[in-house]
Order: C-alpha cells, then sequence, then structure tokens
C-alpha cells in the first residue's frame, strides 16, 4: 500500500508533544480542496481494491495529515468518528454520499457528494461515507490535530451506539 511519496510534500515524523494548535475545519477543507484539483500530484498513487477501501497517508505534519483513499461501489467506512480531531474531505472523482444525524427534529440526514465538493467539520463530528454510485471515486481527508483514534458506531432505533476503537496501528 505505501508507494513512494509524489513530490506533493515530504512525508515528516509526527511529533506528539509538538505544541502546534489544529487547524481549523474551513483551513482544512481548503488543504483538500487545493489538492483534489491537482491530480497530478496523486492520481498515479490511487489503486482499486475490491477487498476494503484502499488508502494511503500522503501528508504527515505536526498539526495535520492528508489521506488519499479510492472508494469502488458499495464500499463504505460505518458509522464513525475521528478520535476528536478536525476534518475535511473532498471527492476528487466519482461521487459518494455521507450519512449523519442531524437534530432531534432532523433525524438521518443523507448528502450526495458528487466530485469538486468539500465537506468539512468539527472534532465531535460522526458521519458513514459510502459509495452507492455505479463507479469508483477517490477522495483526499484532511484531519488536525493528526488522527490518534477512530471509534465505530452502530445506528439503532435510540441513535448511534458505540462498538468499538482503533488506533494508528490498524491503518
Amino acid at each position: 500500500m505505501n508507494a513512494p511519496l509524489s513530490p506533493l510534500s515530504p512525508l515528516s515524523p509526527l511529533t506528539p508533544d509538538a505544541p502546534h494548535a489544529p487547524l481549523s475545519p474551513n483551513a482544512l477543507r481548503t488543504v483538500v480542496r487545493e489538492l483534489a484539483e491537482q491530480p497530478e500530484q496523486w492520481i498515479h498513487l490511487v489503486r482499486l481494491s475490491t477487498d476494503e477501501r484502499w488508502y494511503q497517508r500522503l501528508v504527515a505534519e505536526d498539526d495535520h495529515e492528508v489521506w488519499l483513499i479510492s472508494w469502488l461501489p458499495g464500499q463504505s467506512t460505518g458509522f464513525h468518528d475521528h478520535g476528536g480531531s478536525r476534518g475535511a474531505f473532498a471527492v476528487a472523482l466519482g461521487e459518494l454520499e455521507e450519512l449523519s444525524l442531524g437534530g432531534p427534529d432532523q433525524g438521518l440526514l443523507i448528502r450526495r457528494v458528487p466530485a469538486g465538493t468539500a465537506r468539512a467539520f468539527g472534532p465531535e463530528y460522526v458521519h458513514d461515507v459510502r459509495n452507492t454510485a455505479s463507479g469508483p471515486a477517490v477522495t483526499l481527508h484532511a484531519y488536525s490535530p493528526p488522527l490518534s483514534s477512530m471509534a465505530h458506531y452502530d445506528l439503532r432505533a435510540g441513535g448511534l451506539v458505540r462498538t468499538s476503537e482503533e488506533g494508528p496501528e490498524q491503518w
């Protein structure tokens, strides 16, 4: 899964005790939107996997990281959080669907996220991203601070129920 990095940005080690303030969701949206508009920087790295979503970290800085992910039809994340990190993702190719819970009067929100669209979110956000289209999709995701954990949830009648947590050693 780890191909040589393009001239995008040198991969630098993450330093957990570095005193960097997290980037805002809007700043992360700018990062992924600009990168999505430069496919020559990452398209040669994309792989399609029928077993599971393929992903590769492109950038690892003290204050943020960027991941490249490919999605075949039917692949999804399931409901998950980002361990307290802020985030954003941009659909560079294809189309995805994002599910999240709105307030008590809104219930389940379903958003179509076509190519050229970027979404940003705060540290408490929980969503499910999936490819319900008939072709593959490619996305860029940025997180600040870099991901340290992700919890997974099941959607039940009473709302979301936390089912598991994973850390970087599973990525």
